[in-house]
């Protein structure tokens, strides 16, 4: 059997792909140099209008320079970023977001998979700042905040209107700074506040572990060399003869796609769907497929954890998994955040990163309209926690041993 394993394992194929927590992030290059002028066509934009009238962005412009005495404090870059920045907040998408230099460098910095902060995913929903999920064993997670945690102040910096990219800015920092985090919880009428000290952020990704006759794989993340550990996680389980398995997604914010498709192939044939990928304006979704490992038939029972901290990957992951009736899902609805962003330089030191394509499950669920609704609801309360009980786990584990 073991043997079986590790020559299904073998016929892996290798796409390189990078990927940063709302999905997909395709590095390309696409500069547009425009001249001064009133009338743009706008078909050399890709614009579906017959063309873009710009008369009253010049004379902004001039009477900025006419009327404003902070002009000459105003460079042509500045006001030609915060045009942009305009346009692309146009949009009302929180993840298309233009980085002038500082904020390129800091995004370049956040996707390298090491920095300086509190270890926590943040996002837009509802028009709210609000933690996907601190990562284990990061100051955010030690400190108390949970997913589902509305972010009201950063500071003395009100969150609303900030967006994702600003907000990752004024949070991270100098290792062992302090960052004042003001927080508005279901259920809790007054604002909490939490000071987290920032620390080097290493992001945890597999742990393994036994309970009560099933074998239980957490996945915190799926960053870098996530593939490699839940292999050599599922092998350990593999072996041990063992048929009853719970993978973890709990708090897991994310990460690489094609991680997350080479993962579900442990458990679908060649061919099934993991993931659509939708462009809108009627063109043809590109269709992600199983790699078709398909070591795990039918004779295992596998049941995977969910909350309101499990988000992108975690998403596609579980979506399959569920539409195969491969898994049956635990816990609570998930996050909803499923789009893809492409990240496009547009001079040597800016970028845009912009949505291209959203996701939906092998059945045409909207992940980032509908998040992922569990098989099994297990809420937990204030009094499960301080008690230490895992009833989301425990729940779990009752539905593979019945």
């Amino acid at each position: 059997m073991d043997k079986d394993f590790i020559t299904k394992q073998k016929t892996r194929t290798s796409l390189i792909l990078s990927v940063f927590i709302t999905g997909v992030i395709i590095f390309g290059v696409g500069y547009y140099t425009g001249s001064r002028g009133s009338i743009v066509n706008a078909e050399t934009l890709g614009s579906s209008k017959a063309n873009a009238d710009l008369t009253s962005f010049w004379r902004v412009w001039r009477l900025i320079d006419e009327k404003s005495p902070s002009a000459k404090e105003s460079t042509t870059e500045k006001r030609l970023y915060g045009a942009i920045q305009g346009l692309a907040s146009s949009l009302d998408d929180p993840y298309t977001v233009f980085f002038p230099p500082e904020e390129n460098k800091a995004f370049s910095e956040t996707i390298s998979g090491e920095f300086g902060g509190i270890g926590m995913e943040v996002g837009i929903k509802d028009g709210l700042l609000t933690v996907v999920s601190p990562l284990k064993d990061t100051p955010a997670y030690k400190s108390g905040i949970k997913s589902g945690d509305i972010v009201f102040k950063i500071d003395d910096t009100f969150t609303k209107d900030l967006s994702v990219d600003n907000a990752i800015k004024l949070i991270r920092g100098k290792k062992g700074t302090e960052v004042k985090l003001t927080i508005i919880r279901k259920d809790i009428k007054e604002p909490i506040e939490f000071k987290v000290v920032r620390d080097t952020i290493i992001v945890p990704v597999v742990e393994s572990e036994d309970k009560n006759g099933v074998h239980i794989i957490h996945v915190y993340t799926f960053s870098e060399n996530v593939e490699a550990k839940f292999r050599t996680a599922l092998r350990q389980f593999y072996v041990s003869g063992n048929k009853k398995l719970i993978i973890d997604l709990r708090g897991n914010p994310g990460g690489y796609l094609e991680s997350a498709i080479d993962m579900v192939s442990w458990f679908l044939p060649s061919g099934e769907i993991v993931v659509r990928e939708d462009f809108g304006n009627n063109k043809e979704q590109k269709i992600h497929a199983s790699k078709g490992y398909n070591v795990f038939g039918n004779d295992y029972k596998i049941a995977i954890l969910i909350d309101g901290g499990s988000a992108s990957a975690s998403e596609i992951f579980a979506g399959a998994m569920q539409d195969h009736k491969k898994a049956v899902l635990v816990g609570k609805k998930t996050f909803g955040k499923g789009s893809v962003q492409e990240v496009i330089p547009i001079t040597s030191d800016t970028s845009l990163k912009i949505t291209i394509a959203k996701w939906f499950t092998p059945n045409g669920l909207s992940i980032s309209k509908n998040g992922l609704n569990p098989d099994v609801d297990v809420s937990v309360t204030e009094e499960d926690i301080l008690a230490g009980k895992d009833v989301q786990m425990e729940k779990a584990i009752s539905v593979l041993n019945n």
